[in-house]
């Protein structure tokens, strides 16, 4: 399953699939703070990516700490086919009255900056902060949309692709992305 959109020169791609087996240059991981690894997505490309992921984020860890909602650092792809994994902090959803939403901008922003900066053409998000952190679909998939469109509008990557797990996530994404951008 899979549908293309396209703002200026950016096309945003939505797949249903596994991030871990993404060919873009960066993935980006929903991280927890301590960057150490976790479930679901975290995980995954913990798992998939092998030990050099955890090593430089071990050392990340050891520089700054831990990694507050919405910031996002990057490291090796280790064994992954993505050169890059972006990690990033998702919010945990709290009924939305502590900035989740903000947050959760933050964070899709944060990524997409730090892709620009290291000069990374393509990227491939999951849906940060739906799974375990239970921020709501509908509203984190419209968030990531518009985050992303408005990113494109003023610094075009070649590709954005959102990776998406099942068709419910797919759904929501397509439905937010189609509001937003042409076909």
């Amino acid at each position: 399953m899979e549908k293309r959109y396209t703002v200026g020169k950016t096309a945003i791609r939505l797949v249903k699939g596994d991030i871990t087996k993404q060919d873009t240059a960066a993935i980006v991981n929903a991280a927890n703070s301590s960057l150490m690894g976790g479930g679901g997505v975290d995980g995954a490309i913990h798992r998939a990516g092998g030990p050099q992921i955890l090593d430089e984020c071990r050392r990340i860890a050891a520089s700054i700490g831990s990694l507050p909602p919405g910031d996002a650092v990057i490291a090796t792809g280790g064994n992954l086919q993505a050169r890059f994994v972006i990690h990033t902090v998702g919010p945990i959803w709290q009924g939305g009255g502590k900035n989740e939403a903000r947050t959760l901008e933050k964070a899709y922003y944060n990524s997409l900056s730090l892709a620009l900066e290291k000069e990374l053409a393509t990227i491939s998000f999951p849906s940060i902060s739906t799974g375990a952190y239970r921020f709501p679909l509908e509203q984190a998939a419209h968030i990531a949309a518009a985050t992303v469109v408005r990113f494109a509008k003023e610094n075009p990557l070649e590709e954005v692709r959102f990776v998406l797990f099942s068709e419910e996530d797919f759904a929501a994404y397509d439905t937010a992305v189609a509001s937003l951008c042409t076909g």
